[in-house]
């Protein structure tokens, strides 16, 4: 059996005493997941498949500028 148990780290959430992680679009996010987020809220957010301008296009195509 493979040991995952040290994932639990990435999921802060798992401390405060849940025990359930939703499959749909609200689910908890593992810590990368949110730093990638949060890179790119900062970095190079821009609506997607909605401009022609560099931003959206960098973002449609996931690109870094």
């Amino acid at each position: 059996m493979i040991d995952l148990s040290h994932l639990k780290a990435d999921f802060p959430i798992l401390d405060s005493g849940v025990h359930f992680l939703d499959s749909g679009a609200s689910s908890q996010k593992p810590i990368p997941v949110l730093e990638a987020m949060d890179r790119f809220a900062r970095t190079s957010y821009a609506n997607v498949h909605r401009g022609a301008y560099k931003l959206s296009v960098a973002s449609t195509d996931d690109r870094r500028l």
